[in-house]
């Protein structure tokens, strides 16, 4: 899988809306992809989406659980206001970023909107000085009261309508639900490395649905799999003004390793000397507290999952126009591909042993 075939990839499935908690359209995308590499592919309980790729150790091998969600935030609405919608955010929605955004109301039929808001011609100088909150904004779809309560109601979902975009150079893409289908894109890279060689362990390929509402997916998935050991996928804080560098990663400088008590220092090692050892570019990140991300939620499922993570720098998190390098991204699914080679018996014993 090149360049070209991940970024396409990639397009399919962050137009695909999948706000958290209404994750399907996303999820038959990711499974379209996923299906030519692995063994089998089912859909649990809680919608997260599971492939498993059988490994050549036989029933004594050991597994691995590769977790990206593939959840995004969104909004739902609250109210029909003289024919405006009212909304609450699903997940982080930043209310600075989200003023004349073009959004898609999932009624009766999906709704074309804008995000609209009272002109600064008409706020009071202190208004003016104010910080924009949820309560002053409202989407317009350019319908009446009658027609728009017959079209939406209470409780439907909001996507944010961005499309992807290819920057000057090439390599840097833009776009809404970057954090984390650029993680699942990742994955299906791994699973297409893997497809061609022969590796030991079992894998697990889980795109987790709810991680911006409370991680929600990789707390069922972690559990019901009990794997050998997990690592997640997902994004971090690409370098952009205003960004100290202790709290940013260079886009084009390689995925970025956690380390921290959320993960395993064996794993942690085990992917800096794969990275070393096959020239793979790598960052490293320091996360003292509990990870935001399914590394939290699986390090401590059943008795406890040896686990780690990886991350892809992303400037402009939780907006529509995050951006990251698409070399990140395959370094990302290739340094996964080596680590899941790397898994054999001896190491998932040492796991026992720090």
């Amino acid at each position: 899988m090149d360049k070209d075939k991940i970024i396409q990839t990639l397009i399919l499935l962050t137009q695909a809306a999948g706000v958290s908690g209404d994750e399907q359209e996303p999820a038959a995308v990711a499974a379209g992809c996923l299906e030519p590499y692995v063994t089998r592919l089912h859909r649990d309980l809680s919608g997260n989406l599971i492939g498993f790729k059988e490994g050549a150790g036989g029933l004594e091998a050991p597994s691995l659980l590769i977790a990206a969600h593939i959840d995004e935030i969104g909004a739902m609405v609250t109210k029909i206001d003289r024919g405006f919608i009212r909304f609450t955010p699903v997940g982080g929605l930043d209310p600075r970023t989200l003023l004349g955004q073009a959004v898609e109301v999932h009624g009766r039929q999906r709704l074309k909107g804008v995000i609209g808001a009272r002109p600064p011609h008409l706020l009071t100088r202190k208004e003016r000085q104010q910080e924009l909150k949820i309560e002053d904004l409202y989407i317009d779809l350019g319908l009446e009261q009658e027609q728009a309560s017959r079209q939406v109601q209470v409780g439907d979902y909001i996507s944010l309508d961005q499309p992807l975009l290819v920057m000057a150079a090439g390599d840097c893409l833009a776009g809404k639900a970057l954090d984390n289908r650029s993680g699942v894109a990742s994955l299906i890279f791994c699973a297409a490395e893997l497809a061609e060689v022969r590796h030991y362990c079992h894998v697990y390929f889980v795109a987790t649905v709810q991680e911006e509402v409370g991680v929600r997916g990789a707390i069922t998935a972690s559990y019901g799999l009990a794997p050998d050991l997990a690592v997640a996928v997902d994004v971090t804080h690409g370098l952009a003004p205003g960004i100290p560098e202790e709290d940013g990663f260079e886009l084009g400088g390689g995925p970025v390793i956690g380390i921290g008590p959320n993960f395993h220092p064996v794993l942690v090692e085990q992917l800096k000397v794969l990275a070393r050892e096959h020239h793979l570019p790598y960052q490293v990140e320091p996360v003292p507290g509990p990870a935001s991300t399914d590394s939290r939620a699986i390090q401590i499922s059943r008795e406890g999952i040896p686990s780690t993570l990886l991350s892809i720098p992303l400037r402009y998190m939780h907006s529509t126009v995050e951006m990251l390098n698409a070399d990140d991204l395959l370094l990302t699914g290739r340094l996964l591909g080596y680590f899941a080679r790397s898994i054999d018996l001896s190491l998932v014993e040492g796991l026992k042993c720090i």
